[in-house]
């Protein structure tokens, strides 16, 4: 059997790196990819990027080296650290073929007694290039890649709480996109005696979440979300007392999904419009949601105040913030 390897931090995995991997499929019966931790270089965490490449090529047996040097360079110091480190990770496996575009193929191949299989240069793109704006170079990036970098923001509350328009504001301010809440429009044509069947309450939660995925891939740094799952949940529960095990799932994937929730507050004035269901109601719900987030344990920031003011408040908390960063600790210095 023919085992091809080849390594990297792959800070981002783009098409040049999946070229590679390609051309070594064709080539090989089976292909080790070897990823480095490399905290010096990305913030992304490791276990992240390797399930890029998992995801994209099931087929590939990915290493995670979380403990690999982290010295580069040509000198034989350096050269045997790294010759060292592979000889332990790999342990006794037999490679047929290395792969790279880098002065350590050399060494490397003949490491593991290997043909070293140079890939032209020609065929790839620099992450370092890719990594001073993912955002203008995201053709190069697969979109499970893309939608890795870009921060998920959830706005909920209850109706007319000002979540539509803050998330419109924000997607404008920063030239980026935002997600209607779903619900809304489908309410609006769908309702029976004001009121949703459970079928159609987990048809608005998939189709918002697949039209949130697709926005995404157009998003720049920030997506701002206007409701999500645990929102239908919601309505679900003051519809029918209970949801369907569908709606379930979906909004406990919710909790996971978003890097940031805003809950905004009741403290504006109640906009009465044909879909809402009175002030009072607005009080009942703004109750049960922060309560819900509370037993999901969900951490968020309550905004309240003008509009004008809850932006401030949001730009000034995401300024520098990255994906993967604690946002908690960031509020905490402000």
């Amino acid at each position: 059997m023919k085992t091809g390897l080849t390594l990297g931090k792959y800070s981002p995995f783009h098409t040049g790196h999946q070229s590679l991997i390609e051309l070594a499929l064709n080539e090989m019966d089976h292909l080790i990819v070897v990823i480095y931790n490399s905290p010096e270089t990305t913030h992304i965490p490791l276990k992240i990027r390797a399930n890029w490449i998992r995801q994209i090529y099931p087929q590939v047996e990915v290493i995670e080296a979380w403990d690999g040097p982290t010295e580069i360079g040509n000198t034989e110091t350096i050269k045997k650290k790294q010759e060292h480190y592979l000889l332990k990770l790999l342990k006794n496996r037999k490679i047929t073929s290395f792969y790279c575009s880098e002065f350590y193929g050399e060494h490397i191949s003949q490491l593991f007694h290997a043909e070293n299989r140079q890939v032209p240069k020609s065929i790839l793109i620099s992450g370092s290039i890719i990594r001073k704006n993912i955002y203008q170079y995201k053709n190069f990036l697969d979109p499970i890649v893309y939608q890795d970098h870009i921060l998920n923001i959830a706005f909920v509350g209850a109706p007319s709480t000002g979540k539509s328009t803050i998330c419109k504001k924000l997607a404008q301010a920063l030239n980026t996109v935002w997600m209607p809440e779903f619900g809304r429009e489908y309410w609006e044509t769908h309702h029976k005696n004001r009121r949703l069947s459970k079928e159609q309450l987990v048809e608005i939660a998939t189709i918002h979440l697949d039209q949130e995925n697709k926005l995404i891939q157009q998003a720049n740094r920030y997506i701002f979300c206007d409701t999500n799952a645990i929102t239908t949940y919601m309505f679900g529960k003051y519809y029918h007392g209970k949801v369907l095990p569908e709606l379930q799932h979906l909004a406990e994937q919710a909790e996971k999904r978003y890097d940031l929730f805003f809950l905004c507050d009741d403290d504006i004035p109640y906009d009465d419009t044909p879909d809402r269901s009175g002030e009072l109601n607005r009080k009942w719900f703004q109750y049960e949601i922060e309560s819900d987030l509370k037993v999901r344990k969900l951490p968020y920031i309550k905004l309240s105040g003008t509009i004008e003011e809850r932006m401030n408040r949001v730009k000034k908390m995401i300024r520098d913030l990255k994906k993967y960063d604690c946002p908690f600790i960031n509020y905490l210095k402000k």
